[in-house]
């Protein structure tokens, strides 16, 4: 089995937030792979199902941000999973919106929910970093992390939800540069293909003459 985490806060109050990226995804996974329903459980709120064939558990940490690695631990602990077949869906600063990026190992950069797991796990688990971008000072950070999303973000917000859920199954078969380009497909579909140089345009095809007959004259050519 695998584990799939999405990190943010728990409560209608954080919904939107910029933080709460990494339960957006989650839920996003769930909703297109017909997981079964919610339940609280590990502090958290999990949802199982199959990616690729491959059975993995969704996790929502309802212990907020800073604490969240009390309730993946327990989640691993008890179905036995190692940090290896965990993945964490969080916010990243350092990547613009709508960027996204998989990596294994490293460190947490400061990020609360990072470090907590970091703290139970260890470093050995993989990461999909999720990019909303930083504000103009890193004094405006804590704010800006808790802001919902602008209204202006809806629509790459929405296309970088589908295509995760779209790439999905190769993430859970070990397939990150595949999940990756399901994502970038998503991002920026391909353009129509481009007619080779010097194909001549396809004329529209033509019109029927037009009939002048008299309504007589119609009826007497249908005796002809």
């Amino acid at each position: 089995m695998q584990l799939f985490v999405g990190l943010g806060n728990p409560g209608a109050k954080y919904a939107r937030n910029r933080h709460n990226i990494g339960f957006m995804a989650v839920d996003a996974i769930a909703a297109d792979h017909g997981f079964g329903p919610w339940r609280s459980k590990f502090r958290g709120r999990v949802a199982e199902g199959s990616l690729g064939g491959e059975k993995v558990l969704l996790l929502k940490p309802e212990t907020f941000m800073n604490l969240s690695g009390e309730s993946v631990a327990e989640a691993a602990r008890f179905y036995k999973i190692a940090p290896g077949d965990i993945t964490v869906f969080h916010d990243e600063l350092d990547l613009a919106p709508g960027k996204l990026r998989v990596k294994r190992g490293g460190g947490h950069a400061g990020h609360n929910g990072l470090r907590s797991i970091h703290a139970h796990l260890g470093a050995e688990y993989a990461r999909v970093r999720l990019g909303i971008g930083r504000p103009g000072h890193k004094d405006r950070v804590a704010g800006y992390v808790l802001q919902d999303f602008a209204k202006a973000d809806a629509a790459w917000l929405d296309d970088l939800m589908r295509g995760i859920a779209d790439g999905a199954p190769w993430l859970a078969q070990g397939k990150p540069d595949r999940f990756q380009t399901a994502v970038a497909q998503r991002m920026a579909p391909p353009r129509p293909t481009a007619k080779p140089a010097g194909e001549a345009p396809q004329a529209p095809p033509e019109e029927p003459p037009q009939d002048t007959r008299s309504p007589l004259q119609k009826l007497a050519d249908r005796f002809r």
